[in-house]
């Protein structure tokens, strides 16, 4: 790992990394051996959620353990474990009246005990007593930890019937049959074990990590909330069964405009799904139709991030994902009729991601200026020469990105002015984006492979003004994932914003909805289209602050506003 190589951050500074100050202490162990399995370069993620209803984000670190031959996963997880044994934790928020963060750990009391070999994680209200539950991705049987609302979880995963034993990276919670009830989906990996995992090496002899098309790759599932605690599997029913590939990043988003929430899952090296929502419990596959399946060459590359959002703000979501190095990022910009066209050379993407490998990733408006702009993850899959060369001993590190929207359908690199936190070289996965402090800008706590959680304070969005939302339905409230917000202001163009936790890689983002307004910043109302349908107008709320708005508290209107 190479750490910044100036001292303290500068006022000017875009983030400054602030994890040990604040006592978010955690390590990520990838449990490596020699052996070069591939499931230890592939985790973990972290996710934001406020699991104590206090107004401010917590966190939950995904966490790994030894990997060996000698012992099943079966026999490690059956064992007695000393509190201090590798496990995930989750860290409480205790925000001070001024603003000043602090995290402490709480794992123990919250009883979590997650012991598998952790990837991923999301979130979601799926019982709706108005307390997010956790969900976690695992080489291994898959998690879900019910939230009690008293500050303690239980672990309910085969009385739901998510346990889901393949290999998963990400998931998301989202009502695809608008019944008001948060469905399921997760994406599968490989069909991967230790003893299965041949020897490979590279040109020179060497060992390394086999390429991951060597193992057959895992179909999804779709689970549907019966709404009694419990879900049904109904991947063949829903057709989610019929194509079968390597996720690894899962976004919910209403691509097509129809009102019903569709899926876009990235797969490696294969080409990705785009699940169209057909409004009657199943979806169509029509990534390749829609020319958002694979690059502007017709090549599938090794997709892993995603992220889905309007980032030239005409109101339809676009997409966009991370590639290993020697693949750009690619950007597909959506047309409104159905269709994406890859805009990753117009967008001047292509050659700053062309040495990187990006992981998780996703649209923020960093400096509040009204143009969202993206943030990459980076870290390596297979050693990088100049490391090696180095006899380094995780030769996969690389500095995370960050590329300013100049508002004209370009992006630019700042990740050199962004200040010492983005000169960091790790082995950057996961990425969770949220309001940490309250202050009304996006900050980032990046899940680094092998190393230390990296959290990166945004320290310029909150000069500008901004519009803080919590989009809520239900008794009691709930974040309405996939809800769509149109900000409208004063002469500019409206903004367009949608409630998502899910997108990046392996992670759960801030449900709340955050606004920068730029020089624009006189709001005249707010509209919310709900996921059952239905469209709501809200008076203009107050600047710099978060805001409840809820269901069936608003001036109804028929139809879309879109």
């Amino acid at each position: 790992m190479q750490e910044p190589g100036a001292g303290p951050s500068l006022p000017n500074d875009i983030v400054e990394e602030i994890a040990t100050r604040i006592d978010l202490d955690f390590t990520h162990f990838n449990g490596m051996s020699g052996e070069f399995y591939i499931v230890e370069i592939m985790g973990g993620g972290a996710a934001l959620l406020d699991y104590d209803g206090d107004g401010d984000l917590d966190v939950y670190l995904v966490q790994g353990h030894m990997l060996g031959k000698g012992k099943s996963l079966a026999e490690y997880l059956l064992e007695p474990q000393p509190e201090s044994a590798l496990r995930d934790r989750l860290f409480r928020n205790d925000l001070e009246a001024g603003g000043e963060l602090q995290f402490t750990e709480v794992t123990s009391e919250s009883r979590i005990d997650a012991r598998g070999y952790g990837m991923g994680v999301t979130v979601g209200d799926y019982d709706g007593d108005g307390c997010p539950d956790i969900y976690v991705l695992n080489w291994g049987p898959n998690q879900l930890w019910r939230n009690r609302c008293d500050g303690s979880f239980e672990e309910v995963s085969l009385r739901a019937g998510v346990a889901d034993d393949r290999w998963s990276v990400s998931a998301t919670f989202l009502d695809y049959d608008r019944d008001s009830w948060l469905d399921l989906y997760v994406a599968n990996y490989k069909s991967y074990s230790l003893e299965r995992d041949p020897e490979c090496r590279n040109s020179r002899k060497e060992r390394k990590h086999c390429d991951p098309r060597l193992f057959e790759s895992q179909a999804d599932r779709l689970y549907r909330n019966r709404g009694d605690g419990t879900f049904d599997d109904v991947t063949e029913t829903s057709l989610i069964g019929s194509s079968v590939g390597a996720g690894l990043g899962v976004v919910g988003s209403d691509l097509d405009g129809d009102g019903w929430l569709d899926l876009y899952v990235t797969n490696d090296q294969e080409p990705n799904f785009l699940w169209r929502n057909r409004a009657d419990g199943t979806f169509q596959d029509v990534g390749m139709l829609s020319g958002a399946s694979v690059d502007a060459r017709g090549l599938p590359l090794a997709s892993m991030g995603v992220d889905a959002a309007d980032f030239d703000g005409d109101g339809f979501g676009d997409l966009f994902m991370t590639h290993v190095d020697g693949e750009p990022n690619v950007l597909y910009r959506n047309l409104g009729n159905g269709l994406f066209e890859d805009v990753t050379q117009k967008a001047d993407l292509a050659e700053p991601s062309w040495n990187h490998t990006g992981f998780g990733t996703l649209f923020i408006d960093y400096d509040n200026d009204s143009h969202l702009d993206l943030f990459v993850a980076n870290g390596a899959i297979e050693a990088l020469s100049e490391l090696r060369r180095k006899d380094d001993r995780f030769p996969l590190h690389q500095p995370n990105q960050l590329f300013r929207n100049l508002g004209s359908g370009r992006l630019t690199d700042v990740s050199a002015e962004a200040g010492p936190a983005l000169r960091l070289s790790e082995v950057s996965r996961g990425a969770a984006f949220g309001d940490l402090d309250n202050d009304g800008d996006t900050d980032v706590v990046v899940a680094n492979n092998g190393g230390p959680v990296r959290v990166l304070r945004n320290r310029v969005g909150s000069m500008r003004p901004w519009l803080g939302l919590v989009i809520a339905m239900g008794s009691p409230p709930r974040a309405a994932h996939g809800a769509r917000v149109r900000v409208s202001r004063r002469g500019a163009q409206p903004l367009w914003r949608e409630v998502r936790i899910d997108g990046s890689y392996a992670s759960a983002n801030d449900a709340r909805v955050l606004v920068g307004l730029g020089d624009a910043s006189e709001v005249e109302e707010v509209l919310v289209e709900w996921p059952d349908g239905t469209s709501e107008v809200f008076p203009a709320p107050a600047l710099r602050r978060y805001t409840l708005l809820e269901y069936g508290t608003g001036s109804v209107v028929e139809g879309s506003s879109r």
